[in-house]
């Protein structure tokens, strides 16, 4: 095998496929990127058996071929090459050499029979949209799924095609995400469990690009994503989602208007005085015109007014202010509505159509004036 590429395809390459390198394994040979030149294109695959991820770079094939070289060895040299073209050739023992300018590399590498391709994925009943709608949902869910394997449903998101509706869920037992957006079409009923580290991944990948669309194919244990040059494959997760729609009651004593961004600074501003793994609450108070937020840690002490607008009932409840932080910061919307019952029960975020909501449970808190 024999080709030419410029460092820049090289590296934007590798940059991709990397992601489906695990970190740990047992087998040895899930550690390479396969190289392979032997269709008249150049593709690098990375598989780890649970996510896959394979793209197309452009460059001069001389002699066909593949052949697997280990991830770290290979993004590292290629990282480091002068911004020139790359010439990476292979012969019949494996030996690599992988020169640019004046550098030039000698690596032993494996047999590309060793490696295992992506599992191939019958394209039936698509999904289209664009990569920008989403990476924004993905971003706008995602910090919702657990972060321990404790139950393997929070480990993923609820993906949910339903005629021109795609819906994403994530929870963590402490709160809820909920997206929703519009498709161009309508799609047969589909609803599945993506891993959030292959959601994680993809969001890195895609591009901001209204125009520029994913094609997203489901089967019964697999997820297949294709955009540009790049084809993910992920197992999903299996088993039942949980039944979300019962948790998400209308009803409410107290609603609240808020300013968005002057509420996350507020927040924001609060999680000063409290240390990395420290739980203490921000207890916010509602009344007539206004909200009240304090906080009060071993480090110091901070109470806060904000104007609003009220419905309802005056209340105290307290929350955890970075599940309150996520949520804020992925809405885009000047003023945001907030839904509460009581102090033992969540309260809501969301708008009027319902395209995004956020549930959070509060904490226990004891005052201290």
């Amino acid at each position: 095998m024999k080709f030419v590429c410029s460092k820049s395809n090289l590296v934007s390459g590798l940059q991709i496929v990397s992601k489906a390198v695990p970190s740990k394994t047992t087998m040895s040979i899930l550690e390479c990127i396969l190289v392979d030149a032997t269709e008249g294109i150049i593709k690098f695959i990375a598989n780890d058996m649970e996510l896959g991820i394979q793209t197309v770079v452009e460059g001069n094939i001389v002699e066909r071929g593949y052949i697997a070289l280990d991830a770290k060895i290979f993004v590292d040299i290629v990282r480091k090459l002068p911004d020139n073209d790359v010439t990476i050739e292979s012969d019949s023992t494996n030996k690599v050499t992988i020169s640019c300018e004046r550098a030039k590399f000698n690596l032993i590498g494996r047999k590309g029979d060793d490696f295992t391709y992506l599992p191939s994925i019958e394209k039936i009943d698509g999904v289209t949209v664009s990569q920008y709608t989403l990476r924004n949902v993905i971003q706008q869910t995602i910090f919702s799924i657990a972060e321990n394997d404790a139950n393997k449903m929070m480990a993923g998101e609820l993906f949910e095609v339903d005629g021109e509706n795609l819906k994403l869920v994530s929870l963590d037992g402490h709160r809820i995400s909920i997206r929703k957006v519009k498709l161009n079409g309508s799609y047969p009923y589909k609803k599945v469990i993506v891993p959030g580290k292959t959601l994680g991944e993809i969001s890195k990948i895609l591009g901001d690009s209204i125009e520029k669309m994913v094609n997203i194919y489901f089967t019964d244990k697999h997820v297949l994503f294709e955009f540009d040059k790049t084809t993910v494959v992920s197992r999903l997760i299996e088993g039942e989602y949980f039944s979300i729609d019962q948790m998400l009651s209308s009803d409410y004593e107290t609603k609240i208007s808020i300013n968005r961004k002057e509420f996350l600074d507020c927040i924001d501003r609060a999680t000063l005085l409290v240390k990395e793994g420290d739980k203490k609450p921000v207890i916010i108070s509602v009344t007539d015109g206004k909200i009240e937020l304090k906080i009060n840690s071993a480090i110091g002490s901070m109470d806060e007014e904000i104007e609003i607008d009220k419905q309802g009932k005056d209340l105290m409840i307290g929350f955890n202010p970075k599940f309150l932080i996520d949520a804020l910061r992925v809405i885009d919307d000047e003023l945001v509505d907030i839904y509460m019952v009581n102090p033992k029960a969540p309260c809501f975020i969301r708008d009027k159509e319902s395209t995004y909501i956020y549930l959070v449970l509060p904490v226990n808190f004891t005052t201290v004036d």
